[in-house]
């Protein structure tokens, strides 16, 4: 098949470029060997292995993001997952969001992590045994996590009843409808530290860009020392090159983080007085106010009131615009509430609120110039796939773990905002770009940032899913 009916395949532009047109020789022989060991060139081709990637992650309740590095249960993953299986298998996207939502705390927080108690000790490090949640009051019968991840819950079960909006998937989304509702009441109550409107952080991985340049200035003020990681296995450099993953410096401080905050039974009443990582961050807080506008649709749905949820929703965006929006580099950036400073770093959380519908014109217009800028080279024909850091840093990594790859996640939040906000050139540029991505190396977990090859577990649920939905569009 040639590039050009290959594109008019998944219904774009014949005389668009395909991902890697525009590259050094030597960046697109790399990308022709990943190719090799990857996706199949057609859409019919790629909507099987998804498919196929799900069906394998499949876990009687849930499913897996992948069978090696991470055979549990993960909090967002399992949203984003739904989203991708209401286009092929409705009633386990449903089942998806019960399954995790079974795990929500008594005080609302749906945990991060939910483990699997059919896996022997030391399928996943951290696991249950460094986590104690059975000690805590209020948390569930099933080991878990303490912490939370970005609240996109509520927009993957309105999508996913969008997709099938049948009597089963209104039932599903009736039941559902009072837990999230209780998943944004814990974030509000309990985790506006600064009592500004905005939920704050307790941990990178509560961002889910675990390491992002984003942290390093917050993080390094968190004591700890490489060495204590002698006393244990890490899990992901048994599966991953270690090059690509986290330091083992970077993993004694999420340890430190973890154990400060288990200590404390995961209580929030006191985290402004010592808990060593405090940090408003725009994505979290940008999902957070997209799953009130989520929760108002949902409303009308149910036979509840969407009032509420709007006034909640714009409150959110105002104090957005007023806490993390950095009117002198026109992006939005993290606020340590330790320092009470916005972070340096430019990197795509900055982009993320634009899945804000109610986002002001000027600032849409100002992250929509970040967006195109030589540090993330969104445009209408991409050379190069949406990095997660700014390709321009001296610091720039385009193999670790958050720190330059892409990830179809992120591509498909900022292709949402992007579609909200009255930029559809620039969407279709972007979709090309991921569905390019899993043409030429699979469903992998992330990607190079220059040459698209697979990077992480090669058999990823959250891209295989998202790719579905892509596909559908």
């Amino acid at each position: 098949m040639t590039a050009d009916a290959r594109l008019t395949s998944f219904g774009l532009p014949a005389d668009a470029e395909p991902s890697g047109v525009g590259l050094p020789a030597d960046a697109r022989a790399t990308r022709a060997d990943a190719a090799g060991t990857g996706g199949p060139a057609d859409a019919g081709g790629l909507r099987r292995l998804a498919v196929d990637t799900l069906d394998a992650n499949w876990e009687h309740d849930h499913t897996v993001p992948s069978r090696t590095l991470y055979p549990h249960q993960w909090s967002w993953d399992s949203a984003f997952i739904a989203i991708g299986l209401a286009q092929v298998r409705p009633d386990r996207a449903w089942r998806e969001l019960a399954s995790l939502f079974r795990a929500q705390w008594a005080d609302g927080r749906v945990p991060h992590i939910v483990f699997n108690p059919a896996l022997r000790v030391g399928a996943y490090f951290p696991g249950p045994e460094m986590w104690r949640s059975a000690d805590v009051p209020g948390a569930p019968a099933v080991a878990t996590s303490g912490l939370v991840q970005p609240p996109v819950h509520a927009l993957a079960a309105l999508l996913a009843y969008r997709r099938a909006p049948d009597p089963t998937g209104l039932a599903a989304l009736r039941r559902l409808y009072p837990a999230l509702v209780a998943q944004q009441r814990y974030l509000a109550d309990r985790r506006d530290v600064a009592g500004d409107g905005l939920v704050c952080i307790v941990h990178p991985w509560e961002s889910g860009l675990d390491n992002s340049p984003a942290w390093d200035e917050s993080m390094a003020a968190v004591p700890a020392e490489a060495a204590v990681m002698s006393a244990y296995r890490r899990h992901d450099t048994a599966h991953a090159d270690a090059a690509h993953r986290p330091t083992d410096l970077d993993y004694a401080r999420y340890l430190a983080i973890v154990a400060a905050y288990r200590d404390h039974d995961y209580s929030d009443r006191d985290l402004a007085t010592g808990h060593p990582f405090l940090v408003e961050c725009p994505l979290f807080n940008a999902a957070f106010g997209a799953a009130e506008h989520a929760l108002a649709e949902i409303a009308a749905f149910v036979g509840a009131d969407p009032g509420p949820h709007r006034a909640r929703a714009a409150r959110i965006t105002e104090a957005l615009l007023r806490r993390l929006y950095d009117r002198d580099t026109g992006t939005f950036q993290p606020r340590d509430l330790r320092t009470d400073r916005l972070v340096s770093a430019r990197t795509v959380l900055g982009l993320t609120p634009l899945i804000l519908p109610d986002l002001p014109p000027r600032e849409v217009d100002a992250l929509v110039v970040e967006a195109r800028s030589a540090r993330f080279g969104v445009a209408g024909r991409m050379d190069r796939p949406l990095p997660t850091y700014d390709r321009t840093a001296p610091d720039f990594e385009p193999l670790r773990y958050w720190r330059g790859p892409s990830w179809l996640n992120i591509g498909w939040l900022v292709r949402r905002g992007l579609l909200l906000h009255g930029h559809p050139e620039l969407a279709a540029g972007l979709r090309h770009s991921m569905i390019g991505l899993v043409a030429g190396a699979g469903c992998h977990e992330y990607f190079h940032p220059d040459t698209g090859a697979g990077l992480g577990s090669p058999a990823f649920s959250w891209t295989a899913a998202l790719v579905l939905d892509l596909l559908a569009d």
